[in-house]
């Protein structure tokens, strides 16, 4: 079975689909100036964006890593807009740990691991 990359530079793809999976990169908000809610929103759009793309969304969600900066002050704010997002019954597997970040604005990173819907 062919492996499909899309938005594929040197180093990476935005979304790797095969065999029925799809996996994302990891995915910030544009807003590098606000908030981790406001960062968050934005990343979930993101992803929301990128599974539609690639034949899934968020209710076929396998897996998620959640990569916070500092994971004291922003873990609470994150989940918020997290469970607002995520309809009841969907929830993947997660882990969210604390991370240096490539950039020092950004205070959330998520990569994904969907299903493709049938």
């Amino acid at each position: 079975m062919r492996t499909q990359r899309l938005h594929t530079d040197r180093r990476m793809s935005q979304i790797v689909i095969h065999q029925g999976t799809v996996y994302l990169s990891g995915q910030v908000g544009e807003s590098m100036e606000a908030g981790i809610e406001q960062q968050t929103r934005e990343t979930l759009q993101e992803i929301e964006k990128l599974l539609a793309e690639a034949g899934s969304d968020k209710e076929h969600i396998l897996s998620v890593t959640i990569y916070l900066k500092d994971i004291e002050r922003d873990f609470g704010g994150m989940n918020a807009v997290w469970d607002r997002w995520l309809p009841e019954g969907v929830a993947p597997a997660r882990a969210t740990v604390e991370a240096g970040m490539c950039e020092s604005d950004i205070l959330v990173e998520m990569s994904v691991i969907a299903a493709q819907r049938e």
